[in-house]
């Protein structure tokens, strides 16, 4: 997802010469907090009053209400809009980016809408018109909200060419399951290698046990999705781990090498 460009950096400046640019330094996740302020020091001091620091990874970081192809993320990613209607207790995006707020429409084959489908039909159209002219197959890695999906969407996903893996839902938990069975039925013409599913794990009092028998039955052939194990970290979080407990869990169900049976 990081960008590749010959402006885009890693670590601190290197030693020859920089155009005379703004410094934007980007925090994703909390517990890469102290790295990201360590850079914005170095490159505060080779670029004085031109370097900032934000993202989603700083709890009190301004909200963002645009999307510049490039910046952050790499060429082919695009986001079409900010925000969520819905108050999801796991989710931080309407803590980090308010209510939905449709954008310009960029170009990308990869759309990383936290809600895409939460937004007006009109708007929705324009991204599609957008996405006929890609070159690449479609990934829909930021999700299509099964709350939202219905018979007129699914006539749009028709009009495009959806790269392997390329449509992505989401069951975080077991209440979820009647929900997935209409998109089941609703995107039964695509091929289960196109379907994924996100499948949240170790919250609010979850077990491996339970989350597995979640990631069978969204596998099933009933349902047809190849789940994605995501374990839950807290906002909090200042490392990224998984206890010991879950960690096969975890391990096997984002991998579909591991739990699909050999050709």
């Amino acid at each position: 997802m990081t960008p590749t460009d010959d402006l885009a950096f890693y670590d601190g400046p290197p030693l020859y010469e920089l155009p005379d640019l703004p410094v934007y330094v980007s925090v994703t996740f909390t517990w890469d907090l102290q790295k990201g302020i360590n850079l914005f020091r170095e490159w505060q001091h080779s670029f004085p009053g031109k370097t900032w620091i934000g993202g989603p990874g700083i709890l009190n970081a301004d909200r963002p209400n645009e999307f510049v192809p490039g910046r952050f993320l790499k060429q082919g990613i695009t986001i079409t809009s900010r925000g969520c209607p819905k108050n999801c207790p796991y989710c931080l995006v309407p803590q980090r980016e308010g209510k939905l707020q449709e954008l310009k429409v960029q170009p990308g084959h990869i759309i990383q809408d936290n809600n895409l489908l939460a937004c007006s039909q009109s708007h929705i159209e324009k991204v599609f018109d957008m996405l006929r002219q890609q070159k690449r197959g479609i990934i829909f890695s930021g999700g299509l909200d099964k709350d939202y999906l219905n018979p007129r969407h699914v006539e749009l996903l028709k009009t495009i060419k959806i790269a392997q893996s390329g449509l992505w839902v989401a069951c975080d938990r077991e209440a979820d399951l009647p929900k997935l069975d209409k998109v089941k039925d609703l995107l039964s013409d695509f091929p289960i290698d196109k379907k994924r599913c996100y499948v949240l794990m170790g919250f609010d009092g979850d077990t491996p046990e339970a989350a597995i028998r979640r990631c069978e039955k969204i596998y099933d052939k009933e349902r047809g999705f190849l789940p994605f194990a995501q374990y839950y970290q807290p906002p909090t979080a200042q490392k990224r781990i998984v206890p010991k407990k879950w960690r096969f869990a975890v391990w096997k169900w984002a991998r579909p090498a591991a739990y699909r049976p050999k050709k």
